[in-house]
């Protein structure tokens, strides 16, 4: 192979530049397609100030909701009075009067004219430790704050006003001076100390009360405890077997909600399947009118594919919030949005597989005799049926997700349920167990749609 030199290419253009036009062409048009791509994501950049969101973002907060998913926090808020710190929990919580974390401890309990509430326990002092070497020691006239070797005091004047003694250490911050304190200890948790109370949030790792709440007479209990009482022949509750009772106590978990939340799954399911068949079998038809092939008429031609084009025009979403408003919330209007939207989606996928058919068949009946149904029915549907089958059973797996999001909107389903745990922003760990039964879901949906493509299309089709 010979190699020419650059004094023979120049030689060479020189003679017959026409050979060389076309490269310089190919070239100034790459470059000006790079230029106007750069161009463009500088513009989108200022448009949309994405600079200024992202410096403007709270990372912490992401972080915090982040760690939200995988762990569980504790949160005893400790309310200041006179002479003495009154302890409660919030509602559902695991712990209450004569129930509390081995972390928290407390001084001597006070007498008092008027007896604390029965959720509440009174004491005249209270310490946390968050770990090691963090504590938080409270008494009814000041909180002291131990975070490794720096120590913060805070003295408190009871519903009035809380003061630093001394400077603020980084791991707090106080927005102005008289107002609530924020200590940070990491992953561990925080609290908030106010002249009223101060709110701690212990974290850790795991979903707390996943199978039995705090009510459960099987709270606290281990695997092996648990299972010897289901076999024992002693009943806890004379009405039902242990057994029963553990199974009822899973079902109605208060902070969980595992009956309610399957339910919710479970009509999640069936929207999708109801929407998605019903849309295909009305397609179906009105795909053969929308064909030009099939049906001559060119009126009816365009006023079906106009009507395809309505339906896939207005976003799933929105006929949801339509028919909720129709219907009421309930699987009803989720149903009817999915069958609106994939009514038109269908039909102009299912008519352009038959206008893109081979005529050859379609001939082939037609020169025995067949009937204008026979020759569609053996013509036109062993051919687009693989295509068609494909695509349905496509949109039945995606529907399964978007009826997670059109069920936010009132439209029923797990999705009012996810939205309503990320609305009390404390809830994320139910939120991750939502997003977890989903996945497994669309997991299952997707072996579910491949085994039945390999089953009536073939492994050829489906790959």
């Amino acid at each position: 192979m010979t190699t020419l030199s650059m004094t023979d290419r120049r030689a060479i253009g020189d003679r017959h530049p026409e050979l060389l036009a076309g490269s310089w062409r190919k070239r100034l048009i790459g470059w000006a397609v790079g230029v106007g791509i750069v161009a463009y994501l500088a513009f989108a950049w200022w448009f949309f100030s994405v600079g200024a969101v992202l410096a403007a973002g709270n990372w912490g907060i992401a972080g915090t909701y982040l760690a939200d998913w995988v762990s569980h926090e504790v949160r005893p808020q400790i309310d200041f009075r006179d002479d003495r710190l009154d302890v409660s929990y919030p509602r559902f919580s695991s712990y209450r009067a004569d129930r509390h974390p081995e972390w928290l401890s407390f001084g001597e309990p006070v007498a008092t004219a008027a007896a604390p509430a029965a959720n509440k326990t009174s004491a005249g002092s209270v310490t946390a430790r968050i770990g090691r070497r963090d504590t938080i020691e409270i008494t009814p006239s000041n909180v002291v704050v131990t975070r490794g070797t720096e120590t913060l005091a805070v003295a408190v004047v009871p519903e009035k006003s809380i003061s630093v003694e001394g400077e603020l250490p980084a791991w707090a911050t106080q927005k102005a001076p008289g107002e609530k304190i924020t200590v940070d200890f990491g992953f561990a948790g925080s609290a908030q100390i106010d002249a009223d109370d101060v709110k701690i949030r212990h974290r850790f790792l795991g979903w707390e009360n996943f199978f039995f709440d705090a009510n459960s007479p099987f709270w606290g209990m281990s695997f092996s405890q648990v299972t010897g009482l289901m076999v024992s022949d002693e009943r806890i509750d004379p009405k039902m077997s242990n057994l029963a009772l553990a199974w009822d106590n899973v079902v109605n978990n208060a902070e969980w909600q595992h009956g309610d939340v399957w339910l919710k799954l479970a009509q999640t399911i069936v929207m999708a399947f109801v929407g998605t068949l019903f849309a295909s079998l009305l397609a179906f038809p009105l795909a053969f009118m929308a064909a030009r092939n099939i049906t001559r008429n060119r009126l009816v031609n365009q006023v079906t594919k106009r009507f395809f084009d309505f339906l896939r025009s207005v976003d799933m979403l929105i006929w949801a919030l339509f028919f909720t408003r129709a219907f009421g919330p309930g699987p009803i209007a989720g149903i009817a949005a999915i069958f609106f939207t994939d009514t038109g989606t269908f039909g102009k996928l299912y008519s352009e597989a038959i206008e893109n058919i081979d005529d050859k068949q379609r001939e082939g009946m037609r020169s025995v005799g067949a009937s204008p149904a026979s020759v569609q029915r053996y013509g036109v549907v062993p051919q687009v049926l693989p295509v068609l089958v494909s695509q349905s059973l496509y949109f039945w797996e995606s529907n399964t997700r978007s009826a997670t999001i059109i069920g936010a909107v009132g439209a029923g389903g797990i999705g009012l349920k996810l939205w309503e745990a990320m609305r009390t922003n404390s809830d994320w760990e139910n939120v991750a167990y939502m997003v977890l039964l989903i996945l497994i879901v669309v997991f299952i949906f997707d072996n579910i749609s491949t085994a039945l493509r390999h089953r009536l299309i073939g492994k050829k089709a489906s790959d």
